[in-house]
């Protein structure tokens, strides 16, 4: 059993940067891969990004590449996402999420576990 607590969001100029933290619970967090997903009001919730458990791998969704960088600390049982020359566009809920072995990372339904999100608002 894995419990998620995000944190880190709030209210930035677009071109500002936030970073979100996951803070996990339970003993099994470092052999979880991990990933941060986000819903936009009246939109499905869409992929961000993933790192495997050992942080060997990472995953991004194409549109966000290079301005996304995820991480993760074993030793804190923490993941983080660092979001850099955030847009209007990037306004929404985000979602940690955990999962022992993820077949498909960019499907939200092959994810076990998840926070309750944190709201990032970007102004124009």
């Amino acid at each position: 059993q894995v419990q998620l607590v995000e944190s880190g969001g709030g209210l930035v100029q677009a071109g500002g940067s936030l970073r979100l933290s996951c803070a996990a619970s339970g003993r099994t967090f470092s052999s979880y891969a991990m990933g941060w997903f986000r819903q936009a009001p009246g939109k499905e919730r869409e992929f961000v990004a993933a790192i495997s458990w050992s942080g060997g791998k990472r995953y991004y969704a194409d549109s966000l590449k290079g301005r996304f960088t995820i991480s993760r600390d074993n030793a804190k049982n923490t993941v983080y996402l660092q979001m850099n020359s955030l847009k209007p566009e990037d306004t929404a809920v985000y979602y940690c999420a955990a999962d022992p072995d993820p077949d498909t990372v960019v499907a939200a339904t092959e994810w076990g576990y998840w926070g309750q999100g944190t709201q990032v608002t970007v102004s124009s």
